[in-house]
């Protein structure tokens, strides 16, 4: 059976009921994607836990080498690696008990999704989380 992502009232469910956001492939560097979309996640109140084992920190906050190395409980892993490179972070996302494995637009991958929905995570892909939350709750995110 084909993957299929959530519906849009379930991508904001999750959207709603999340906090913590690890950005696997979080750039250090502000004119990458992946730095203005974590960058415009974070004014909106999620709390972003960069995972760049070459850098200390970004965008304020300490950067991790890998997903297992967060201290914290982690909502959503939203992934910014190409798509052949993304069943590992499913692994690690599942060790870690995340709840939801999010590959941004362009990215996506049938093996790391059997992987986390095997591990009991919900798993979207080929969406930007950005566009999602803007489109999804545009009023800002209400902490829950």
């Amino acid at each position: 059976m084909a993957f299929e992502n959530p519906s849009r009232e379930q991508i904001k469910v999750i959207l709603e009921r999340s906090m913590t956001v690890a950005v696997v492939g979080l750039s250090d560097k502000p004119d990458r994607v992946s730095y203005m979309v974590s960058e415009a996640m974070q004014a909106k109140g999620y709390t972003i836990i960069p995972v760049n084992p070459n850098a200390d920190s970004i965008l304020g906050q300490k950067s991790y080498a890998s997903l297992k190395d967060i201290p914290v409980p982690v909502d959503i892993v939203n992934v910014f690696r190409r798509s052949e490179h993304t069943p590992p972070v499913a692994q690690e996302a599942v060790a870690i008990g995340a709840k939801t494995l999010w590959l941004q637009l362009g990215i996506s991958n049938d093996e790391a999704a059997e992987i986390a929905i095997s591990g009991g995570l919900e798993v979207i892909m080929d969406r930007c989380i950005k566009v999602e939350d803007s489109i999804l709750l545009p009023g800002g995110k209400s902490k829950i």
